[in-house]
Parts: C-alpha cells; structure tokens; sequence
C-alpha cells in the first residue's frame, strides 16, 4: 500500500509539474490554479503513505536519506500549499512541483529494505534530528526556490521585459513575504535538529562534536545561514539581498548537508 501511494504520489506530482509548465509555456496563467490543485492531491497521498510507514516489516529508517529527501519534499509542498492560501503565489508552483517530484522519486528509486535500522542509529534522537532538519531545509529551499523567482522577475521589470509566463508569477512583494516566512520557520527548526543532532553523537560517542566532515561542514554552513537570516530580520536588508542570501545560503547548506553525505 505505502509503494502504491509513492507511485501515485509520483504521478500526480507529475501531472502538476506538466501543468504548470504548459502554463509558463503557452501563457496559461489558470494552468497554474490546476496544477497547485493537483499538487495537493498529491500532498495527500505523500502524506498517507508516510502514515503507513509502519506497517511495512521491516518499517523504513528516516535517518535514511532518500526517506529524508522524500520528507523534505512533502513539507517543502505543504509550506507552498500554506503561502497560496495566505498570498498569491500559485505561480511559484513551476519550481516547487519539480522538487517535490524529485523528493518523492528519490525515496522510489531507493527501494524498500534499502538501508537496515541499526545502521543508522535507532530511538528519538536520530529520528527527532532528521525530522527537524530535514523540515527546516525544506522550508528554506521554498525560500531559497522564492528568491530564486525573485531575482528573475527583478531582472526581467529592471529591462522593462514583458511579463513571463503571461503574467503568471507572483509580485515581487509576495515573493519577499514567502521568503521572509519560509526562513522565520525554517531556520528555528534547522537549529533544532542541528542540536539534537549534537545530543544524538552524545548519546552514541559521548561528544557533542566528533570533529567530521558531515557534521563540520553542517555546522559552518548553519553558521552562514544563521548570519544571513540575522541580516534579514535585523539589518533590514533590500529585497533583491534577501533573496540572494536564501538562494545562496540554501545552496550552501544544500552542498553541506546532502553534498557531505553523498561523498562520505
């Protein structure tokens, strides 16, 4: 049954990855309100088979990282279902379909069984630190995926262009708000997990820092992060800087975090 939602999942994540392109491509902007339709459909199946997890035997480790990427899609997607209910940003779905597409193949392509329990630590502190970071990268790729649509529609009124995708993105002005949301949520909940994290080496070695790659480069890159987001909030800093620090702040946690443990 939890396969059997994956692949639903999939395809409807599919589907609205199809919409939404054909609706930046053929000038479509209510292509756009199909495909956010779509991908909640799809946020509800992802969602149930994460509930099923349980029944599986044996039940897949999140500490696993395609379950974790998988995780991330589908709370990255709820953090843009959310932003379309309070603001106009339906158009914002052209980028955010293809990564929750991607989070959801990823756990497919890993099969089940991949990765034994033990391998990756058992009990709340490893599940509780992979939950927490991954939700708080997640809502920083929307910001990071927000600022990124930012910058183009910038560049694109400062050449006095016409519109892309028939006027179908977001303004300038909601976009800085879903950024300005996306890191306000995103970032306590990274810190959070980079500290259970820390109880989680505790408890396996009895240090709070093992001095390695994964958790050096997490631990700097969280750092940055944490400077730019106390620019944004406390320096008041112009929009086209926000949104090139959550671009570039997620891309670096982004080579930290996943970069790192693909590597090692």
């Amino acid at each position: 049954m939890v396969a059997t939602l994956q692949i639903v999942t999939a395809v409807l994540y599919f589907v609205a990855c199809a919409a939404s392109g054909a609706g930046f491509a053929l000038a479509r902007p209510a292509w756009n309100r199909v495909a956010v339709g779509v991908l909640a459909a799809g946020a509800l199946a992802h969602g149930a088979s994460f509930s099923l997890l349980h029944t599986l035997d044996p039940p897949p480790p999140l500490t696993h990282l395609p379950s974790a990427l998988s995780f991330m899609a589908w709370i990255g997607t709820l953090g843009f279902l959310l932003l379309v209910w309070r603001a106009k940003l339906a158009g914002l779905v052209v980028l955010v379909a293809p990564m929750s597409l991607l989070g959801v193949l990823a756990s497919l392509s890993a099969g089940r069984g991949a990765v034994p329990e033990e391998s990756l630590g058992a009990g709340s502190l490893p599940h509780a630190h992979v939950l927490l970071a991954s939700a708080g990268l997640a809502l920083l790729g929307l910001a990071g995926l927000a600022g990124a649509l930012f910058l183009v529609e910038h560049t694109r009124l400062k050449r006095k262009r016409p519109p892309s995708g028939g006027g179908a993105w977001p303004s300038l002005e909601a976009l800085d708000r879903a950024g300005a949301f996306a890191v306000a949520a995103g970032f306590p909940l990274l810190t959070l997990g980079v500290l259970y994290g820390a109880l989680w080496q505790r408890e396996a070695s009895g240090l709070l820092w093992s001095g390695s790659a994964h958790e050096t480069f997490c631990l700097v890159a969280w750092a940055i992060y944490g400077a730019l987001a106390f620019q944004r909030f406390g320096a008041r800093l112009p929009a086209r800087r926000c949104a090139m620090s959550a671009l570039a702040g997620f891309g670096l946690l982004g080579c930290a975090v996943l970069g790192v443990e693909l590597l090692t």
